[in-house]
Parts: C-alpha cells; sequence; structure tokens
C-alpha cells in the first residue's frame, strides 16, 4: 500500500455521472464567482468520496452473517421481514444499518446462497434511521437461501434524501459473502433479518464496516 491508495479509492462506476454534473456546475459557480466555483469544487469531490467503492477484506468463516453496509446500528428488534418475499411471518430480529451521506454507499451480501426473490417496493422517503422507515419507505427486500437452507433477508431502504436503489443481482444468481449486490443514493438504510434463533453480536450504536463487520454467527 501507499500513501495514495491510503486517502483515494476507486469510484463505483454508479457515480461518474453524478461527478461530471458536479464539475460541471463548479465550472460555471467559478464564470460567476470565484468563492461559488471553490465551494462547487468542494461539493464535486464530496460527489467522488459519496460514490467511493473500497476493496474489503471479507471473514472467510462461512457461518458468519457480515455488514452490508458501511454505518451505525440504529435498531435491533423483532419484526416480520417484508411480505412480498414469500418467507414466513414469524417475527425475526432485524438488525438496521444506518448509512449518513459521509458513509460508502456500496451495499454487499451479508451471506453467501442463492438469490431466491427480489422484490421492489416503492414508498415514502421519512428519514431512515426511524422504525417506520422499515415499513412505509421505497425498498427493495432481497432473500438469501444458504446451502443449510435457512434464508436471510436484507433490505434496501430509501431514506430522507434517498431517491434511488440500485440492486445489481438478479434471481437465481449466486452470491458469496461481501460480494457487491446493490446500491443507494444519498442517505439511507439496510435491514437484515437473521435466521430464527440467531442472536446479534453487536449493539446499537456500534460502527459497522460493509463486508468485514461479523453481525452474528449462525452456530452460536
Amino acid at each position: 500500500m501507499d500513501m495514495a491508495s491510503t486517502f483515494i479509492k476507486p469510484m463505483h462506476p454508479e457515480g461518474r455521472k453524478f461527478v461530471a454534473i458536479f464539475a460541471v456546475i463548479a465550472l460555471i459557480l467559478f464564470v460567476i464567482w470565484e468563492p461559488l466555483g471553490w465551494l462547487g469544487v468542494l461539493m464535486t469531490v464530496w460527489c467522488y468520496y459519496f460514490f467511493r467503492d473500497p476493496e474489503r477484506v471479507t471473514p472467510d468463516r462461512p457461518d458468519l452473517v457480515i455488514s452490508p453496509a458501511d454505518g451505525v446500528i440504529s435498531l435491533i428488534e423483532p419484526a416480520v421481514p417484508p411480505a412480498e418475499l414469500g418467507m414466513a411471518d414469524t417475527p425475526l430480529t432485524r438488525v438496521s444499518v444506518f448509512m449518513n451521506v459521509f458513509n460508502c454507499h456500496v451495499n454487499r451480501a451479508p451471506v453467501g446462497g442463492t438469490v431466491q426473490a427480489i422484490a421492489y417496493r416503492p414508498g415514502k422517503f421519512f428519514n431512515a434511521s426511524l422504525d417506520k422507515a422499515s415499513v412505509d419507505n421505497e425498498r427493495n427486500s432481497v432473500r438469501i437461501t444458504m446451502a443449510d437452507g435457512r434464508d436471510i433477508a436484507v433490505v434496501q431502504i430509501a431514506g430522507l434524501v434517498a431517491r434511488r436503489i440500485v440492486c445489481f443481482t438478479k434471481p437465481n444468481e449466486v452470491l458469496a459473502p461481501g460480494e457487491r449486490f446493490g446500491l443507494i443514493r444519498f442517505g439511507s438504510r439496510l435491514d437484515v433479518y437473521l435466521p430464527e434463533g440467531v442472536a446479534p453480536m453487536v449493539a446499537i450504536g456500534q460502527t459497522m464496516v460493509a463486508g468485514e463487520t461479523v453481525i452474528a454467527d449462525l452456530k452460536a
């Protein structure tokens, strides 16, 4: 590693057009008034930073549930998975990771397995840190079946300023733990529904690193 790779991370392709738009606006602001132009430069750098896509080192134990997002744990509570995924209506432990506008927003698979179902549902845009966001906000839900037959649901939830949920995976596709499967613009939340009987190993307020931080041990 060198200093450049430490501070300059690769950008996800989803961000290219936004960085270009911000850069054009910065140039226009320079023409209007130089101080505004430098403000535009700062916003362009922030946009690049928002869409960063760093490499992550995922634990290679197959029985671990890994955080799907950067951010902090905002909620841990029992809840029924989204009905559109076709899972049982038994309440499961839901772990919510809230992402602010400074977090990396590339989402990663919490476990390895086969994508059984993907369901998008339009909705509102409440603050993603609120409990009702899981029910009322726009969301995209993914059901992953692991090798042992158990299911995990991971749900991308739009936030107060988020207006675009992107999902890269498809039904019947096999995901590896920590593999990129989606992205949300700009500020949002991810919910993970753990299998019945599995307890989380995290606490509210704990900082998560997508693809690296362990949320639960399926064999604990």
